[in-house]
């Protein structure tokens, strides 16, 4: 196999920010693996939360890279599990993963969600994500982009009456994160008033670790909350099923699409909801998120829409959130730059 790691830089519309951090833009590690005349593509972005960097993935891979050039490869999963045995992080994984599933399904000639025994007959819509902001600037961005479903980034002291200001201007149904910034005293109390205001279900309203408090939501929220920061790996599936109604699964923080497979299927053996999350990844990860849709209840790729520019062509987000995706096999993506 060859193998060629890029960095890029990927611009943002606007100011993203949520209840720990604000960013204009996206660092993003590509990797390319070529074998036999295809090339896969994967992707993973830094994250300042997880301590992760482009310059640390690359460090990372760059330590095997002569063990993986020299892999005999055969399948995703077993190289998956060859790079965990190498102990790199799940975000090096991750854009290893992806890359071969990409590469594995280019060399059959079938997109990765035939190949899994799945159709594109029907497929959640994603929501396009609204950070915090003043309530001038969230309402310039709904009417900006028209969406059928919106997740409104939360964590400010007037919470409520902040989705109040933005309900008066669309109909669309509201997804509420509040990235870890509540108690469980604030998301019981919550949770009625937003309710009526139009709000699906609630993410991550407690700190990761908050166990006891997610048990109090659980039995006493009047809306369904779903699992992010407290769902990281396969491990933490079988926990969330106790805590929470459904778990939100970055690819990114688990490792790639080989385990987040395996934890969809628990996830479902548990009776709950999955939806799968994005990290601001371009055209490049999104498209290998929109694999796994027929397998989903929620999804949130709307990555490439908040880019100012995107680096690459594979699954197209149009108007509405509908999907036109790539005629080539694998995830079906082809690098612009």
């Amino acid at each position: 196999m060859q193998l060629v790691l890029k960095k890029y830089v990927l611009p943002l519309k606007h100011t993203f920010s949520i209840s720990r951090e604000s960013h204009d833009e996206q660092d993003s590690l590509i990797v390319a693996i070529s074998l036999d005349g295809k090339t896969g593509y994967g992707e993973s972005t830094s994250n300042p939360y997880y301590r992760i960097t482009v310059a640390s993935m690359i460090a990372e891979i760059e330590a095997v890279r002569k063990e993986l050039e020299s892999y005999p490869f055969s399948t995703p999963e077993d190289l998956h599990a060859f790079l965990v045995s190498k102990g790199l992080s799940n975000f090096a994984i991750c854009a290893l993963d992806l890359a071969a599933h990409d590469l594995y399904g280019k060399r059959l000639g079938k997109p990765l969600y035939e190949i899994w025994g799945t159709r594109m007959d029907r497929y959640p819509i994603t929501n396009y994500t609204i950070g915090i902001d003043t309530v001038e600037k969230m309402v310039a961005k709904i009417k900006e982009m028209p969406w059928p479903i919106y997740k409104i980034k939360l964590g400010t002291k007037d919470d409520i009456d902040l989705v109040k200001a933005l309900r008066q201007h669309t109909d669309a149904i509201f997804r509420i994160d509040a990235n870890c910034s509540w108690s469980a005293r604030e998301t019981i109390t919550n949770a009625p008033q937003l309710k009526a205001l139009g709000v699906e279900f609630l993410e991550q309203p407690l700190k990761a670790s908050d166990w006891q408090g997610m048990e109090r939501v659980a039995h006493h929220s009047v809306l369904p909350v779903i699992a992010d920061e407290s769902c990281i790996v396969e491990g933490d599936v079988n926990k969330c099923g106790l805590h929470f109604n459904g778990i939100n699964i970055k690819l990114t923080k688990c490792g790639g699409l080989t385990p987040a497979l395996r934890m969809i299927k628990e996830a479902k053996q548990l009776g709950l909801k999955v939806m799968v999350g994005c990290m601001t990844e371009s055209t490049v990860g999104i498209s290998a998120i929109a694999q796994l849709l027929p397998q989903l209840d929620y999804v949130d790729m709307d990555g490439p829409l908040l880019l100012r520019e995107d680096i690459a062509e594979g699954v197209k987000i149009l108007p509405g959130g509908k999907l036109r995706f790539p005629v080539q096999g694998g995830s079906g993506i082809t690098m612009l730059k």
